[in-house]
Order: C-alpha cells, then sequence, then structure tokens
C-alpha cells in the first residue's frame, strides 16, 4: 500500500462520485450478515457475479483517464513519492470492491475500454496479478485492465481491509465446516454402508439359516417318511413272520399230537411188554415161594400137620389165581392194570404167608431153644463161678506176662473172634443179594439202579448246612428201609419189590458210609458229624445196617478194630497191603500220605458215630454203639505195640474227635489212661518212628501236653449243638 501513498486525487468530489457508481453497481449491492455461516448460506455467491458499471461511472472513469497524474502516479509507486492517502486507499477499493479483475470484463460494456492502457493500470495489472495467479490465462487472452483507482479513505480503507480478513476468516470456517461436514457425511456414509454391509450378511445367514432349516424340514420329512416306510414294511414283515409262526406252530403241534399219538402206543406196548414181563416174574416167584411150603423134614418136625396143611392151601390157591392171570394173555394181549393188581397183591399175600410161616416156625424154633437152655441152665450156673474165677486168673497171668515180655502184636481173641463175625456176616449179606447185586435181566437191573440211587444218593447229600436239611434225608432214607415207597430219579421205588431189597439197600447204606468216611471226612473232618448222626440214626432203627458198617469199616482200615493182620505164608505181598487197607490198581499201591489221610477219615467218623445219637429217636433204649466201645478200641490199642507213623496218627485223630465225651464219661479213669499213654506208651511210639515220620508225633505229643496242663480237652470243631436243629 506504500507504492500508492504518492498518489495525489485531484479533487475529492470525485472520489464520492466513484463510490456512488460503485454502490450503484451489483458489487455495491452485497449485504454483509455476521450470522451467515450459522444459516449455512455461501457468502461468496455475490463475488462470483459478473461486474457491470453504470454509464456514469464510464463519464467518471473517462475524466480519470484524461488526468495526466496517473501514469506519474503509479510510477512514483516504485520509487516511494506516492502520497500516504492514496496508498492506503488505492488497496481498500481494490480488495474491498474486487473490481480488478471484473472491470477488465465489464469495460467492454463500457466506452473507454477501447482505449489503450496506460502505465498505471500496467502497474495495478501487474500487482493483481501476483495476487490472483489465476489471471495469467486472462491477460494472455483479454487486453490488459485499466489501473486500479483509489477512492476511499484511509478509515474506509482499514474497515474494508478488516472486511476482507473478516471474510475470509469465516470462508476458512465455512471451509473447514464443509470439511469436516464431508467427513462426517462420510464417515455416516462409511457407517450406512457398514451397517447395510453387516445387514446384508445377516441377511444372507438369516437366508441360509432358512434354506438350511428347509433342507433339515425336507430331510427329517423324507426321514420320517422313510421310517414310516420301513416301519409299514417291518410290520408287514412282522405279520409274515407272526402268521408263518402261527403256521409253523399248528405244524409243530399237528406233528407232535402224532408223535404224542405214536409215543403213547409206543408206551402202551412197552408198558404191556413190562406188565406181561413183571406178570412172569411175579409167576415164578409165587412158584418159587410155593416150594417153600411144601412140607419138609425140618417143618414137619417144627410145624403141627394142620397148619402146614393149611399154608399149602392157600399157597395152591395163590398160585392158581396168577396162573389164571397168565392165561388170559395167552392170546397174545397184554395184561391190564387189574390183571397186575390181582398178580402183585397174590404175591404180596404169598410174601405174607412166608414170613408168618418163618415167624412160626422161629417161635417154635425159639421155644425148643429155650426147652434145651433150661435144661442147661442149671448145668451152666454151677460151672460159671468157676469158670469167672479162672478168667479173672487167666486175665491177671495175661497181664503179669505182658509187663514182663512187652504189649501185644495182634488183637485178643474176644476182639479177632467179634471182627471174624462181622467179616462173616457181611460174606452172607453180599451172597445173599447176589441176585440183586448181579442182575441177569434188564428188569433187575433196572430195579438195583434205583434201589442204590435211593440209598446212597441222600447219604451223598448230607451237610452241615441245617438240621431241618439232616432231617429230611434221614426220613427218606427211613422211609426206604421201612418198606415205603420213595421217589428216586422220578420213579418211585421201594425195598418191597425184591426179596432181598432190604438187604441190598442195607449193604450199599453201610458201604456208602464207610466211603463218605474216606473220601468226605478224610478232606473235611468237620463233615463227620453230620455224617456220624444220621448214620446212628439209622443204625438205632435198623441194627442190621450197623452191624455192615462195622463190617465195611474194619475190611478197609483193620486199625478201627483195632487189629494188625499178620502176615501168612503164601500171601503176595500186594494181597497183603490189601488187607492192611492199602489200595492196590495197576499203577501200584498208594502213597503213605494217602493212605493215612483215608485212615484218618474213617476212624474220625467212628470216632463220631460212638458219641452221638439221632435227637428225634425214641431215646428208650441203649445207644447200638456207644462210648463203651470208644474205650475199648483206646484200651485196646495201648496194649499192642505201636506202627510207625500210622498209631500216633489215628490216637491224635481219635482223641481230637472223642477225646472231650470221654473225658466227660469216665473223669479220672480217662486222665490215668492219658498219662499212661504219655509217659509209657509215647517213647514207644518214638522209638518206632523214624525222623521222616515225626509230623504225626509232634502233633500227638503237643496235644497230650496241652490237654493235661489244662485238664480239659475242646470239643471237636464241626459239632452239632441245638442251634444247628433249629435252622
Amino acid at each position: 500500500m506504500s507504492r500508492f501513498g504518492s498518489v495525489v486525487m485531484p479533487s475529492e468530489n470525485l472520489r464520492w462520485e466513484t463510490l456512488q457508481a460503485l454502490q450503484s453497481s451489483p458489487k455495491g449491492r452485497i449485504t454483509f450478515d455476521a450470522r451467515w455461516s450459522e444459516r449455512g448460506e455461501d457468502i461468496l455467491s455475490g463475488c462470483k457475479e459478473a461486474l457491470s458499471l453504470s454509464p456514469r461511472s464510464g463519464v467518471v472513469l473517462e475524466r480519470l483517464g484524461s488526468l495526466p497524474l496517473h501514469r506519474s502516479g503509479f510510477r512514483g509507486s516504485s520509487s516511494g513519492g506516492s502520497s500516504p492517502g492514496l496508498s492506503e486507499e488505492l488497496p481498500a477499493s481494490i480488495f474491498s470492491s474486487g473490481s480488478i479483475p471484473d472491470s477488465s470484463i465489464s469495460t467492454k460494456h463500457s466506452p473507454l475500454s477501447a482505449a489503450p492502457p496506460s502505465s498505471n493500470e500496467q502497474g495495478v495489472s501487474d500487482e493483481a496479478k501476483d495476487e490472483n495467479p489465476d489471471s495469467d490465462v486472462c491477460e494472455v487472452s483479454s487486453p490488459p485492465s485499466p489501473p486500479p483507482i483509489s477512492l476511499l479513505s484511509p478509515k474506509a480503507m482499514e474497515t474494508a481491509g478488516r472486511i476482507i480478513r473478516f471474510e475470509e476468516e469465516h470462508r476458512e470456517k465455512a471451509k473447514l465446516a464443509v470439511r469436516l461436514r464431508q467427513e462426517i457425511q462420510e464417515k455416516l456414509v462409511a457407517a450406512v454402508a457398514s451397517a447395510e454391509s453387516e445387514q446384508l450378511k445377516r441377511f444372507e445367514e438369516l437366508m441360509e439359516l432358512k434354506q438350511r432349516q428347509e433342507y433339515q424340514s425336507m430331510r427329517d420329512m423324507m426321514d420320517r417318511e422313510t421310517k414310516e416306510s420301513m416301519g409299514r414294511q417291518e410290520k408287514l414283515k412282522e405279520e409274515q413272520r407272526h402268521r408263518m409262526k402261527i403256521l409253523n406252530l399248528r405244524l409243530r403241534e399237528a406233528e407232535q399230537q402224532r408223535l404224542r399219538e405214536a409215543e403213547h402206543e409206543r408206551q402202551r406196548q412197552a408198558e404191556g411188554k413190562e406188565r406181561l414181563r413183571t406178570l412172569n416174574t411175579i409167576q415164578e416167584e409165587i412158584l418159587q415161594l410155593n416150594q417153600l411150603l411144601e412140607p419138609s423134614s425140618q417143618t414137619k418136625s417144627d410145624f403141627p400137620a394142620a397148619s402146614l396143611s393149611s399154608y399149602s392151601t392157600r399157597g395152591n390157591q395163590l398160585c392158581s389165581q396168577v396162573s389164571e392171570v397168565v392165561r388170559k394173555t395167552a392170546e397174545g394181549e397184554f395184561p391190564s392194570v387189574e390183571d397186575m393188581t390181582v398178580a402183585e397183591r397174590a404175591l404180596h399175600e404169598m410174601r405174607a404167608l412166608i414170613r408168618l410161616m418163618q415167624e412160626e416156625a422161629a417161635e417154635a424154633q425159639e421155644k425148643k431153644r429155650k426147652e434145651q437152655e433150661e435144661e442147661e441152665e442149671h448145668r451152666k450156673q454151677a460151672e460159671l463161678q468157676a469158670q469167672q474165677e479162672a478168667q479173672k486168673k487167666a486175665a491177671q497171668s495175661a497181664k503179669e506176662k505182658a509187663q514182663k515180655k512187652g504189649l501185644q502184636n495182634s488183637a485178643e481173641d474176644v476182639t479177632r473172634k467179634w471182627f471174624k463175625e462181622l467179616q462173616e456176616s457181611a460174606a452172607q449179606c453180599a451172597e445173599a443179594i447176589e441176585q440183586l447185586n448181579s442182575p441177569k435181566d434188564a428188569q433187575t437191573k433196572k430195579l438195583k439202579l434205583e434201589l442204590q440211587k435211593a440209598a446212597t444218593i441222600p447219604i451223598s447229600q448230607i451237610s452241615s448246612n441245617s438240621g431241618s436239611q439232616l432231617r429230611e434225608i434221614f426220613d427218606k432214607v427211613d422211609k426206604l428201609l421201612s418198606g415205603r415207597a420213595v421217589v428216586s430219579g422220578g420213579r418211585s421205588v421201594s425195598t418191597s419189590q425184591h426179596p432181598q431189597g432190604l438187604d441190598f439197600v442195607c449193604y450199599k447204606l453201610a458201604e456208602k458210609f464207610v466211603k463218605q468216611g474216606e473220601e468226605e471226612v478224610a478232606s473235611h473232618h468237620e463233615a463227620a458229624f453230620p455224617i456220624a448222626v444220621v448214620a446212628s440214626g439209622i443204625w438205632e432203627l435198623q441194627p442190621r445196617v450197623g452191624e455192615l458198617f462195622l463190617a465195611h469199616l474194619h475190611k478197609k482200615c483193620p486199625y478201627a478194630v483195632p487189629h494188625y493182620p499178620p502176615m501168612k505164608d503164601g500171601t503176595a505181598v500186594e494181597e497183603y497191603q490189601r488187607i492192611l487197607g492199602y489200595r492196590v490198581d495197576d499203577a501200584g499201591v498208594e502213597g503213605q500220605d494217602s493212605f493215612l489221610k483215608r485212615m484218618s477219615g474213617m476212624i474220625r467218623l467212628y470216632a463220631a458215630i460212638i458219641q452221638l445219637r439221632w435227637p428225634y429217636g425214641s431215646k428208650q433204649g441203649s445207644v447200638p454203639h456207644g462210648l463203651n466201645h470208644g474205650w475199648r478200641w483206646l484200651a485196646q490199642m495201648l496194649n499192642m505195640e505201636p506202627l510207625a507213623d500210622i498209631t500216633a496218627t489215628l490216637l491224635f485223630d481219635f482223641l481230637e474227635v472223642c477225646g472231650n465225651a470221654l473225658m466227660k464219661q469216665y473223669q479220672i479213669q480217662f486222665w490215668k489212661l492219658i498219662l499212661l499213654l504219655k509217659d509209657e506208651y509215647f517213647p514207644r511210639i518214638e522209638a518206632v518212628t523214624s525222623s521222616g515220620q515225626m509230623g504225626s508225633v509232634i502233633r500227638l505229643k503237643q496235644f497230650l501236653q496241652t490237654s493235661l496242663q489244662s485238664r480239659q480237652i475242646s470239643p471237636p470243631k464241626g459239632q452239632l449243638g441245638s442251634a444247628f436243629w433249629r435252622s
């Protein structure tokens, strides 16, 4: 602005005319409003309009152009000789009106537009070119504009400058607001685009979910239809299988009915044949029994003639009844059940006749024997006292002789005689049941097997589970021995079906009891008591079983007599080992451990039997084989020379089972015997025992020491108490 300071306007009035001309122009009508930015209006809209001067402004410019000071005034601006008032007013007029570039455009409408530009105009245009670089293009394409004219006062110029600065500040604020709005708009657009993108993704996911759901529903529907179809097919198959099953059942029932009819016919034929064979057997047995009714020399002497004649007549009548039944079957038909009933009734009556005849014969013989005994009784009474004194002297002398020479090597004569009698009785029983024990026909063989099962199976079932179970077993055996029918293997069987049936059952029972001792008791010592109590009860009801039991026991275990059989000349070693109780087979002689185990089991069973009694018996008579036999066995064992390994084992087993009962029965005498065993007999056992056989000796020694120290022998393990019989 200093370069315009040397310009001196010729007249002040020209300025106001110029201002009035500019005020009447479109640029002069621009209004300023401080709140334009709040309303969002564009403040530059008025500046962008084309400038135009009125005809009056052209006259003013023409006057100004004739002044000679214009050029010199602009030249002086470069040298600094301008007036300060003009230099301050010119830029203000230029920047306030903005007429420099616009006047060049609007002068073409003015009458002064054809005049050549002056130097002042050239200077102003150069300065405007510096401030507006865009005017270079206008200078090339259009003629130079006239120089600007400063018309304002310094104060107006200052005001115009402030207005321009204010406008520019607001323009910058407007640009900044525009940029902010643009950024906000861009962010809003980006947010909307992002939201739309997310919404599009959700929409796509929703559509995909719907597609999956539709696909799953279609798949479920297809699966459901498939399952329903398969269910219908399965139902049809099941109905078909059901119909086939019903058809097969009907066919099977028809086939079973046919088989039942065939089986019924076959069974009817078999039963008929069986009844025929039974009838023949009954006829044969009746004829044999009838022969026993025939009078013989012995029966004639025992029976009166009337009794023999009545028995014989009745026997012939029974034979005739059976012969009549047999005669009915001669035409090829099988005997009926009624015919068999008649024949069996005749057989039972024949057996009853034989039994009555034998009882009468026994009574007659007993009467005759009593008469003979009465005749000899007086003779024997005289000899009895002398014989007793002789026996006492013989016993005393034998005792003294034994003390001098040592113990016996064999049993006493009475014991050996008893042993021999039992063996002979068992042999006679075995011979009597030979016909049933070794049957030749199938019917007898079948009866033998059924009787053997009925006798031995209950004994095998004996256990210490409960007293009620043990009582059932005993009642079943008692029922069999009493001749009543019992069920065995689903069939009914009784000893009355064969003349030797009772002896056969007694023999097998005794044999089974001994076998249980050498097997079951040998393995489980506590099993001796339930087996022994049943054996004792049966022994009491049927003494024949007890005699056969002792015979079998003495044969398998001669040390239970006690008896040490001597080896006779000519006896083979294996045979002598069998006599001693060893098992001898093709593999050789059994081992010593197995032999001692079996002997121990049988001695334990025997020791349990002599102290037990069946709790549900009559208990009126004496015990068939009581503790007195145990005392006898123990005393005789101590009177015999001990055997290595055997004597110590059997003494320990016997005392462990029966020692408590003997102690209660004999008290002081028993303790004397135990003391004798420890002090005198035990050293003899140690003397004959080798170092490898000391196990049983040590057990016996500890038992004796414990018993003598406590003066008590504990009850054996497994003994049956009162609680057992209530179970």
